[in-house]
């Protein structure tokens, strides 16, 4: 089997929800994997492209966080329906998806309040 070209890490670390911080896995990162796996192949990437279940990235007030290597793309606070236009435009046209990148700054504000609500 060849090397793929590109691969997209979600994280799927559950925490109980009670916790101080909130988890991908109780952000919908399970259904968001599965949905990438399934658009992956749907657009004929199987093989290029691997989908990839991983533990903590240490983002959680991210949540749920995936990124894309080799690009080195972070995407923040995805869910399932992002899926499509992350398939569409980043990996078929090789545009990152803006509105979802870690270090959009309205996803930097919104992780920064979720941070202060812990403390």
């Amino acid at each position: 089997m060849a090397v793929p070209e590109r691969q997209i890490l979600v994280c799927i670390n559950e925490r109980d929800p009670s916790a101080s911080r909130p988890s991908c896995r109780n952000e919908g990162s399970k259904k968001l994997k599965d949905e990438l796996k399934d658009l992956v192949k749907d657009a004929g990437l199987k093989g290029r492209v691997r989908v990839l279940e991983t533990s903590c990235m240490d983002q959680c007030e991210h949540a749920a966080v995936c990124v894309v290597y080799p690009d080195n793309v972070w995407y923040s606070f995805v869910k399932a329906k992002d899926a499509e236009e992350i398939v569409q435009e980043h990996l078929l046209n090789n545009r990152p998806v803006e509105h979802l990148l870690h270090d959009n700054p309205a996803n930097l504000a919104h992780a920064e309040r979720r941070a202060e609500k812990r403390n």
